[in-house]
């Protein structure tokens, strides 16, 4: 069997610290605080990578001798990147962008070993196909409220799930940390 390093995961997310959890990977939170603002211009990759370097850098500068993992999640559909909703109409409005179509889930991992002065950054994608909402399952979602702190405004994990028609790659991607990818990364 493997036994797999204690981790430092730069994040506050619950879902990133769940899905460590349920893999029984041991780690130690470090919520750290970046500007998670998005470029003008600057790609769905490049950002979620860029905001994954950053955060495992902040984490990195706090604590030696150390693995940092950091991962950031956003959703693409056509040419939109939808991050976090700022308010309720937003919610609604990225859902009905994302109704009935395929979109882009993508997630930037930074793992940095100081162990071996080694860094990583990646990403992985996942594409998703929200089934067909009517307004009346739009507005439900969004005054459950579940939509206002996730990238692309849904939880696949949560009350969300009942609109995902398939998906097609890594389910924990979608979640926001794509385990098997950082599997890889450490090991490798």
């Amino acid at each position: 069997m493997i036994e797999l390093p204690k981790i430092v995961l730069a994040s506050a997310s619950p879902r990133r610290a769940e899905i460590l959890r349920i893999v029984g990977w041991p780690f130690e939170p470090l919520p750290v605080d970046i500007d998670e603002t998005r470029h003008a211009g600057e790609a769905a990759v490049v950002y979620v990578q860029r905001l994954a370097r950053e955060k495992a850098e902040a984490a990195a500068a706090k604590r030696s001798e150390s693995i940092i993992l950091a991962a950031d999640t956003t959703v693409v559909v056509d040419e939109h990147v939808l991050e976090k909703p700022s308010d309720k109409s937003e919610a609604a409005g990225m859902l009905r962008l994302l109704n009935n179509r395929w979109h882009q889930v993508m997630t930037g991992v930074a793992v940095i070993n100081q162990r071996t002065s080694r860094t990583v950054v990646t990403h992985r994608e996942t594409a998703v196909k929200f089934a067909a909402m009517s307004d009346d399952d739009i507005n439900w979602y969004v005054a459950s409220g579940e939509p206002m702190d996730k990238a692309g405004a849904y939880a696949i994990q949560g009350l969300g799930a009942r609109f995902i028609e398939e998906i097609k790659g890594d389910y924990f991607n979608v979640v926001g940390l794509p385990v098997r990818l950082v599997y890889e990364v450490v090991f490798s």
